[in-house]
């Protein structure tokens, strides 16, 4: 028999230091305040540092249409009110929360964190993705997965897989936090 799996992606991720670029999927709808994750590690006090978020790719230094800027222990440059940071600024956790998305909160996010030295900032490129809020009944989908051996499998007959799953909305979904 051959196993079926099935993954969830989900918007929360630790992110580890160092000079390379991810990029990271965020989807939310219309009207909701969606959090775009993003932490750093900090062991002590000296660890605190400046970071910004900007509009488009991480550039080379600081951020592309900056949207807020950190000193690492308090907001000091904010061009919204709906774009917030909620968590613990001291932890490390820098992530952006947008109030009340629209459409056009839709596109690429910058995530830099300053660290000490050369090319050493922490960058994190986010793709946001808002949609219309859809409009969902409780009847939940069924998928169904057929699976024919492998070559070279003992096994005759196809094997079938059905499932059922309640539809969940975005912000139903698991997170996971580590």
């Amino acid at each position: 028999n051959l196993p079926l799996v099935c993954s969830v992606l989900s918007s929360s991720v630790f992110l580890s230091t160092g000079p390379t670029v991810s990029e990271l999927a965020v989807i939310g709808e219309v009207g909701q305040n969606i959090t775009v994750p993003c932490f750093y590690r900090v062991q002590s006090s000296h660890d605190i540092t400046s970071m910004c978020w900007g509009r488009d790719s991480c550039p080379n230094s600081k951020c592309y249409r900056t949207i807020i800027w950190t000193d690492g222990w308090k907001v000091t440059e904010q061009h919204s009110s709906r774009y917030l940071l909620q968590g613990n600024l001291q932890e490390g956790d820098v992530s952006l929360t947008i109030v009340n998305a629209e459409e056009g909160d839709s596109g690429t996010y910058c995530c830099r964190v300053e660290l000490a030295g050369w090319f050493n900032d922490q960058k994190t490129n986010h793709k946001v993705v808002i949609t219309k809020a859809r409009i969902s009944t409780v009847r939940p989908h069924t998928y169904t997965s057929e699976q024919t051996s492998a070559p070279g499998s003992t096994s005759e007959s196809p094997i079938t897989v059905t499932g059922t799953w309640p539809s969940v909305s975005a912000s139903e979904a698991p997170q996971t936090v580590s």
